[in-house]
């Protein structure tokens, strides 16, 4: 039986996400926001069913679609909007925009608009954390394509021949950016390269929290005990274009509607917990109707906040 907090908190997260990215998509649509955003709606399952597993200081790495990441585990949505905004407010004042958010202090290490430039990241916190001696983890969420790219299988290897705690995550979306997963590799499952590095790996449905959720806490048991890294794949789909304002000639909107219809991992989510009686309707839609407030309090906040000064041009950029 799960706990009613975890369930809460899970859903809060998850429409929290589908609230965040769809007034964001309609901002950016209506000319308000700098540079390019990527949106995370129909993988909300992904991100929040790891994250709940995870402690306040344990490591994630990100993408360039990260937002979802970012909220599920635990960013604040009025710091995020800022700087979607370009605003002195947001996370990194403005200057880094919707690719490159990051909290050090829930353990966000960033999201990042290099496609697999975040696994090496993700394993130096770790190597970090085991010459520590803690019980922190890292985790680097990837795509598909990313699993394509050199810095994957070298930071699998690493990872597996100094027994690091980390958690590779494949969010199996089925789209490099225009390209369908099946034209550019060879495996059905991507969690099948784990025996190359003589890890643990496993595919579940991205879809459905509970999957992912299971999974994951196993998966995190596994690393924080010691043992080294895992690879878990979670099969999911992309519901919205690459990017926000993509054409999408390269699937049919049929396909996508199919998807959305049939696999909606926020309705995945209430039907499961409406059968078994573990949160009401009710329940869910005053969580809905929070979350819709918060992001057009986040909107509206951002808005108002003030520019980056130029004399500041040139500051935040480093560590002292």
């Amino acid at each position: 039986m799960y706990d009613k907090v975890l369930l809460q908190d899970a859903y809060r997260k998850m429409t929290t996400i589908r609230a965040y990215e769809s007034k964001v998509e309609e901002i950016f649509l209506a000319g308000e926001l700098p540079g390019f955003t990527h949106l995370y709606i129909g993988e909300e399952a992904c991100g929040v069913g790891v994250c709940e597993n995870l402690h306040t200081d344990d490591y994630i790495e990100s993408t360039h679609r990260g937002h979802g990441h970012c909220i599920a585990k635990g960013a604040d949505v009025k710091k995020m909007m800022a700087e979607l905004y370009g605003k002195e407010t947001g996370y990194c004042h403005g200057k880094g925009g919707s690719m490159h958010i990051a909290d050090f202090s829930i353990g966000m290490l960033g999201a990042n608009g290099v496609v697999g430039a975040g696994y090496n990241l993700a394993m130096g916190a770790a190597l970090a954390a085991k010459l520590r001696g803690t019980t922190q983890i890292a985790v680097a969420f990837f795509g598909d394509g990313a699993s394509n790219r050199g810095t994957f299988h070298e930071s699998c290897n690493m990872a597996a021949v100094w027994d690091l705690p980390i958690l590779y995550v494949c969010e199996m979306n089925q789209w490099a950016s225009t390209t369908p997963y099946r034209t550019t590799t060879s495996v059905e499952d991507i969690a099948v390269r784990a025996a190359a590095y003589d890890m643990p790996g496993n595919t579940v449905d991205g879809n459905d929290f509970f999957s992912v959720y299971e999974a994951a806490k196993e998966a995190v048991d596994y690393v924080r005990s010691g043992k080294g890294p895992y690879l878990l794949e979670l099969k999911t789909y992309r519901i919205k274009g690459h990017f926000v304002g993509d054409p999408e000639l390269y699937r049919t909107k049929e396909e996508v509607m199919e998807h959305f219809t049939q696999n909606d991992p926020i309705q995945n989510f209430r039907k499961t917990v409406l059968e078994k009686k573990l949160l009401t309707e009710t329940e869910m839609d005053d969580m809905d109707r929070e979350a819709r407030e918060l992001i057009m309090q986040a909107v509206q906040e951002a808005q108002e906040a003030p520019e980056p000064a130029l004399s500041e041009l040139m500051e935040n950029y480093y560590c002292d």
